[in-house]
């Protein structure tokens, strides 16, 4: 004889997974953008345009770039505004910021763009020397203020971080730049999201800010799903929005489908 609740713990069951299922089966839609360093969010702008196109909703992160703990902080303030499931996405600088703050419960997946990706206790700037980059190998283009702000000689700029711009809008954004506190580039993570969590890594062929064999050792390290940009320079996410967004993207689908299994 069948148990008389047993009907009603049946239909219950049925009501919980109702409930459920359709919330674990919505799509991603939030895609948080982290700038590097000596620029700002305005440059994620073409990126920006595609993803809204696509129906995503993308915010952009305003680092202040005064030390690496504020521009964590600045990320992590973002990421508790987002209202599900968030793919974090870091160019450059970004990427040592979005490596520390992609611990955030929201973030289900990361994406760098010509970035760093150190591990705990690691920083960009003691990787940077042990595979140098052209802006690297360059004396006297790395100028410091007096109380210790970085900036990139706006004469040198746009060659070397920005070739494959127009050679105008190249030039304002080497005339906006944002200097950033020395030390955001020698401060150690204490924590590496790319170990918990699933990445991409675009590479941009001929970054000459980050060595493009140094973005490559970072995601293979972390597992990234890589994809390369022939020629792109550092400033890939303005020169080739299509290809990053494309990538981006696809990690967005990706990661839809594996919540859907």
């Amino acid at each position: 004889m069948k148990h008389p609740n047993a009907g009603l713990a049946f239909a219950a069951a049925l009501y919980l997974f109702a409930t459920v299922a359709p919330a674990r089966a919505e799509p991603l839609k939030n895609i948080v953008l982290v700038h590097g360093a000596w620029v700002d969010a305005s440059g994620w702008k073409p990126v920006y345009e595609i993803l809204t196109k696509e129906g995503f909703r993308v915010t952009m992160v305003q680092e202040p770039e005064t030390s690496f703990a504020d521009d964590v902080t600045a990320a992590k303030r973002i990421l508790d505004q987002q209202d599900g499931p968030t793919l974090l996405v870091g160019h450059s600088y970004g990427g040592s910021i979005i490596t520390e703050a992609g611990v955030h419960p929201n973030v289900v997946g990361l994406v760098y763009v010509a970035a760093h990706a150190p591990d705990v206790g690691e920083d960009e700037s003691a990787l940077g020397k042990k595979t140098p980059s052209v802006l690297g190998k360059t004396e006297g283009v790395i100028k410091v203020t007096p109380d210790k702000f970085t900036y990139l000689d706006p004469v040198q700029f746009p060659k070397l971080f920005a070739p494959d711009l127009p050679r105008e809008r190249a030039e304002f954004v080497a005339r906006s730049q944002v200097p950033a506190a020395a030390q955001v580039f020698s401060t150690p993570l204490t924590a590496a999201a790319w170990k918990t969590k699933p990445s991409w890594g675009v590479v941009a062929g001929s970054d000459q800010i980050i060595n493009p064999d140094l973005e490559r050792w970072y995601y293979e390290r972390a597992k990234s799903q890589i994809t390369v940009i022939p020629g792109a320079s550092h400033s890939v996410y303005e020169s080739h929005p299509k290809e990053v967004a494309t990538v981006i993207t696809r990690a967005a689908r990706s990661i839809d489908q594996q919540a859907a299994r």
